[in-house]
């Protein structure tokens, strides 16, 4: 986001869980709250008007259920950019959506505008980032048609099955905690080994945190990268909390 959002005419970020400020912070967008009032009041013209008088919006969802967000806010907000975007011939939007299984879920109907921003967005001018730690619950027709895929550890079998049907490598590689894999390509090894992604720590016990974390980048060009999140130079702060760590039982 922070790479591709200066390059776009029009950056919004439909912020589930209101992690995202640290773009705000960093100058790159302005923070606006979403509650109930506003799904009621913004419909698609609504929406468009913001973007053309703010065209740099982190929108947080503040006190609305799932469906709200989805049906009320983000179904707007996306047919609002891809407008803008279709608006003149050089025009151009990014939309990132944030927990995307809520906006484009696995069961149930694709809305036609958010179908549309997933497939033939990016030739209308309309990009689209689609982040989501819950894989399995994501549409699979938009999962497919992805320019560019970059992801991390998955202990789940849906979501290793998942991945089996857009990765070009082993998706075992996915897995932290196998033990043995299959030879990977070179792009992927860590000093000629085949080992799975790693989680890096600091501190030990309930002091223990994340300081970094392995992904896999890969794209429709044939490009296939193990990205350190260590070496990732960034100016902008992800406030999203990892939450209180739980503790095993005690042994006596």
């Amino acid at each position: 986001m922070e790479r591709n959002a200066p390059r776009y005419d029009v950056f919004v970020v439909l912020d589930y869980a209101d992690e995202y400020r640290g773009l705000v912070k960093s100058g790159l967008a302005t923070h606006y709250i979403v509650g109930p009032k506003e799904a009621r009041a913004f419909g698609v013209d609504e929406w468009t008007k913001i973007l053309r008088e703010n065209p740099r919006l982190v929108l947080a969802r503040y006190q609305l259920p799932p469906e709200a967000w989805r049906e009320e806010v983000a179904q707007s907000v996306i047919a609002a950019a891809r407008r803008l975007a279709q608006s003149s011939a050089d025009a151009t939007s990014l939309t990132v959506i944030d927990e995307c299984h809520w906006v484009a879920p696995q069961t149930g109907g694709l809305p036609d505008v958010v179908k549309g921003m997933g497939t033939t967005g990016r030739g209308e001018g309309a990009s689209s980032m689609w982040a989501t730690q819950r894989l399995t619950e994501f549409n699979e027709t938009l999962l497919g048609n992805m320019m560019f895929y970059i992801l991390g550890g998955y202990t789940s079998s849906g979501d290793l099955d998942k991945l089996k049907k857009v990765a070009e490598y082993p998706v075992k590689i996915h897995n932290p905690t196998v033990t043995s894999l299959p030879t990977l390509p070179d792009a992927l090894q860590v000093d000629g080994e085949s080992i799975p992604l790693r989680r890096f720590t600091e501190g030990e016990g309930e002091d223990e945190k994340t300081v970094g974390s392995e992904w896999i980048y890969s794209d429709d060009t044939g490009d296939l990268r193990r990205i350190d999140t260590r070496r990732v130079a960034m100016e902008a702060t992800h406030y999203g909390s990892e939450g209180m760590k739980l503790l095993p039982p005690e042994e006596r």
